[in-house]
């Protein structure tokens, strides 16, 4: 099973999803997830790793710590930089998501639709849906070009945000959204 999962993720050029590879291997989606962990595991020692866009979907990708040789031997030596609204954005929406712009503009206090514009072209986040209110909302989550950029295997890989940090965004959020009518508050699964 590890060789075969390992094959399937080297010839797909996007995320696939876990009961596609499940289905293939002939075995539970558990047991599948249980392989490509295992695959993980054994892929470090060359620089690789499998990295879970999703809760359903995964992909090889190369080990964080290898990013600046690689980048060379790429001759992509330029590093990319986001402005400090951009990286508050897309961090909120990494343990918020998935988030509207409105719950962005709750918790920031500004403005966003610039800084969505911007991580949306550089394909750090995606529209993940509307939201079932006033106007359908976007919806944005963060894409597998995301985990890539950040050296992360999956957003669990995230770091654990501190509880008085964590209480106050979601204060935060209510508050504002409690004045803002047809407005949603995400609570999402890492704040």
């Amino acid at each position: 099973r590890l060789r075969a999962a390992g094959a399937m993720l080297f010839v797909s050029t996007e995320p696939v999803p876990i009961t596609a590879i499940a289905h293939q291997l002939g075995c539970s989606r558990s047991d599948a997830e249980q392989t490509l962990r295992a695959l993980s595991i054994a892929l470090q020692p060359i620089g690789l790793m499998t990295q879970w866009a999703s809760d359903d979907l995964v992909q090889l990708g190369t080990a964080p710590d290898l990013a600046g040789i690689l980048r060379q031997f790429l001759g992509q030596e330029r590093i990319v930089r986001l402005s400090q609204a951009a990286l508050e954005t897309v961090a909120l929406i990494a343990y918020r998501q998935p988030v509207t712009r409105a719950d962005l503009e709750a918790v920031r206090g500004v403005d966003s639709t610039g800084v969505l514009q911007t991580l949306l072209a550089r394909g750090l986040i995606e529209p993940a849906g509307r939201l079932t209110t006033v106007g359908n909302p976007v919806l944005y989550a963060t894409t597998p070009e995301f985990l890539r950029l950040f050296g992360l295997g999956s957003l669990d890989d995230l770091p654990q945000l501190p509880d008085e940090l964590a209480a106050g965004l979601e204060e935060r959020a209510a508050a504002e959204t409690a004045l803002t009518p047809g407005t949603s508050s995400n609570s999402g699964s890492r704040a």
